[in-house]
């Protein structure tokens, strides 16, 4: 879990950086570096997605993996426990307008792709903390310009980060056996497709928000979208 605790650190640090500049920069500054910010995640995402091998994959998992946050009605789960934090915790002493889409956003950034993936079952299983290292030197530095933008609410999100990345790395000896490098390889493109969502979000593209973390069980449904194919295939081939 060290690795857990260093990725929280360098996204606590970064984000309280970037709120600390916050007030020397000016509204339309902040604005600009939004859109930027915007389009650097959709590049993420797109160099996530494009690695994809398998379309057909990506398309089933993405459509149940939404459906299902759906019924769990998973994205007003983490608005409300942003708006929880908001209210309760700092007890309205957080006056943001973006605190809740900071903390979404920045759930939604810090634990999907294929580094999370790799890197929690590298740290739980071999004790190889490397990949996470790495991540949180990525995640530190975009941790400082969203907190810049968005504020208190990207601080907050090390709590999601304890949660999903701390869970992987508890389960990867769980994980392991059925995570091939064909599923990781899908999970990181779907979440890739993901990402690309968020990034209409924030550019606030289209007339309604799009519920991208009503698509997280999308990102798990590859390791049983394998297995499941290659029955059929047997079945019917």
């Amino acid at each position: 879990m060290i690795a857990v605790f260093v990725n929280m650190g360098t996204v606590f640090a970064g984000s309280l950086l970037g709120i600390l500049f916050k007030n020397r920069i000016s509204a339309s500054l902040q604005a600009a570096l939004m859109k930027a910010l915007a389009l650097c995640t959709v590049v993420i995402g797109v160099s996530s997605a494009i690695e994809t091998q398998e379309l057909l994959c990506v398309i089933i998992c993405l459509v149940l993996g939404t459906a299902l946050g759906e019924l769990l009605r998973i994205d007003d789960g983490v608005e409300h426990a942003g708006d929880f934090i908001k209210t309760r915790v700092f007890r309205g002493k957080v006056t943001e307008s973006r605190f809740t889409e900071g903390f979404v956003s920045a759930c939604i950034l810090f634990c999907i792709g294929s580094m999370t993936v790799v890197g929690s079952l590298e740290a739980g299983i071999n004790k190889d903390y490397s990949i996470i290292f790495a991540k949180s030197t990525m995640d530190f530095v975009s941790s400082m310009a969203f907190g810049a933008a968005m504020g208190l609410g990207v601080t907050c999100s090390v709590l999601f980060i304890l949660l999903f990345q701390g869970g992987l790395t508890l389960l990867a000896g769980v994980l392991a056996p059925v995570l091939s490098t064909a599923a990781v390889t899908e999970m990181s493109a779907v979440g890739g497709t993901i990402l690309i969502g968020m990034a209409f979000n924030m550019l606030e593209l289209g007339k309604e928000r799009i519920k991208v973390a009503n698509m997280l069980p999308a990102i798990f449904l590859p390791i049983a979208y394998f297995p499941i194919a290659d029955w059929l295939g047997g079945l019917f081939g």
